[in-house]
């Protein structure tokens, strides 16, 4: 594939799906050596500057974090990015849905990208260009799944349906399907996201306002805690002995919220 190294795909191929996720922290040492010290990760530099490095669990790529958060003026969180086709088209889609595209398209040395906020204000980003084939949600280093916390899931579903090409039914693409209160985005039978609403846009409690939210895989949930609260965190939602597999939610020192999980 022209332009592509090997161990990359073009973005087209995976059109739809989560392809990467990013954190923008306000110093980047600082939220190095917490993720560290929480998740087990290693770093290498991004090729994009001082300011970007990609974590590296067992020498393979789990994420993207920049210190970017003061410079753009955006609450540091944790953001997923969906691969599109044309960025440019899936930008316009974006805004006529009533959306607000914040940020781009801007051109990256193997793509471009644009970060973007749903009708509901839950910030995402898309990406059109090489997208790591090595790196599918809910397999090998990458997290184990993506949740929206949404206002109205069938609203949430519909938005991203229409800007991102999910579909009920699909061979071999991205299906999003209602199950229950929430809906879940398969690829292949895989789960890689769900929705759930009651998300409240007007809430102080950023664990309530609408959101994505990544799930991180760790070999123990309870090691991980104990790092985060050492680390400077805190712990928003403790491990339930009654739940298979064992969940707990952080908040790391500059409030970006994620989830650790044995499963």
């Amino acid at each position: 594939m022209n332009g592509v190294e090997r161990d990359k795909i073009d973005s087209q191929t995976v059109a739809g799906g989560p392809c990467w996720v990013t954190l923008l922290s306000r110093e980047l040492p600082a939220a190095q050596a917490f993720y560290s010290d929480v998740l087990g990760w290693t770093y290498r530099p991004a090729g994009l500057g001082d300011d970007f490095c990609v974590a590296l669990s067992d020498g393979m790529p789990v994420a993207g974090i920049g210190a970017l958060a003061a410079s753009l003026q955006v609450a540091v969180s944790w953001t997923p990015y969906f691969a599109v086709a044309d960025v440019d088209e899936a930008a316009a889609r974006i805004r006529e849905r009533g959306a607000t595209v914040a940020v781009g398209p801007l051109a990256f040395h193997s793509g471009r990208a644009a970060l973007a906020a749903d009708p509901d204000g839950a910030a995402f980003g898309i990406w059109e260009g090489a997208v790591r084939s090595d790196w599918t949600v809910g397999r090998g280093s990458a997290p184990a799944w993506l949740e929206l916390h949404t206002r109205d899931t069938d609203d949430a579903a519909r938005f991203y349906s229409q800007v991102l090409g999910w579909a009920p039914e699909t061979e071999g693409g991205f299906t999003l399907v209602r199950e229950h209160d929430h809906a879940v985005l398969r690829q292949d039978e895989h789960v890689v996201a769900k929705i759930r609403g009651g998300a409240v846009q007007a809430t102080p409690d950023p664990r309530i306002r609408p959101r994505w939210h990544v799930y991180f895989r760790v070999p123990e949930v309870s090691g991980s805690v104990e790092a985060a609260l050492k680390g400077g965190g805190a712990l928003l939602s403790p491990p339930d002995a009654s739940l298979a597999p064992a969940e707990a939610t952080l908040r790391d020192p500059d409030g970006a919220l994620f989830t650790v999980t044995s499963g």
